[in-house]
């Protein structure tokens, strides 16, 4: 009777950081995507570019799409720090 009081009370527990942990996520990715969003464009505009590029030139696209989304979240990133 003892053990199962103490399973019922450890499984409320991993149920409750189980929600918190969550929360967490869902608060950080509106939070990300309200704040971030030129940076993430930027990004993703600059590797599908840097991927074309690179395979156009014979660099590689995986290389081309690294620098690219590089470079374009760094330009979108300031851009929203100046907008």
């Amino acid at each position: 009777m003892n053990t199962n009081l103490i399973d019922v009370r450890h499984s409320v527990l991993e149920r409750d950081e189980m929600k918190k942990r969550m929360t967490t996520v869902v608060v950080a990715l509106c939070m990300l995507s309200l704040t971030a969003c030129g940076t993430i464009v930027g990004g993703a505009v600059g590797a599908g570019s840097g991927a074309a590029i690179g395979a156009g030139t014979g660099y590689g696209a995986k290389k081309g799409a690294l620098i690219g989304g590089g470079a374009g979240a760094a330009a979108g990133a300031v851009y929203d720090i100046l907008r």
